[in-house]
C-alpha cells in the first residue's frame, strides 16, 4: 500500500470513529476516560496537536469543536451528565 492511500484510509477510520462518537452521545467522557484511558477531548487535543505541529494556530477550543462539530460548551450542555460518584471512583482509580 502506497502512503497517500494509507494516510487516506486512517483519516477514513478517524472520520468514521468522531462520527460514531458523535452518534453515541449517551457515552459519557468518563466513561471512555475510564475504560480505555482516552476521550472525545483527547481525541479533539490530538487533532490540534496534529495541527499546531503543521504550523496551523489553533486553540483547544478550536480542537474541541472541530471534533464535536459545535462550541463545546454547547455539546456539553446537551449531552453531558453530571458524573456519579461510581464514576468519578473508577476515574481515580485508573488514573490516580
Amino acid at each position: 500500500m502506497d502512503a497517500q492511500t494509507k494516510l487516506e484510509l486512517e483519516a477514513a477510520a478517524f472520520r468514521r470513529l468522531r462520527d460514531h462518537l458523535a452518534d453515541r452521545t449517551d457515552v459519557q467522557n468518563i466513561d471512555m476516560m475510564n475504560l480505555t484511558g482516552f476521550c472525545r477531548n483527547c481525541l479533539s487535543r490530538w487533532y490540534q496537536e496534529a495541527a499546531n505541529d503543521r504550523g496551523i494556530e489553533m486553540s483547544k477550543d478550536e480542537g474541541r469543536e472541530a471534533f464535536y462539530g459545535m462550541p463545546f460548551s454547547d455539546w456539553k450542555e446537551k449531552h453531558q451528565v453530571e458524573a456519579s460518584a461510581a464514576q468519578k471512583e473508577a476515574f481515580k482509580k485508573s488514573h490516580g
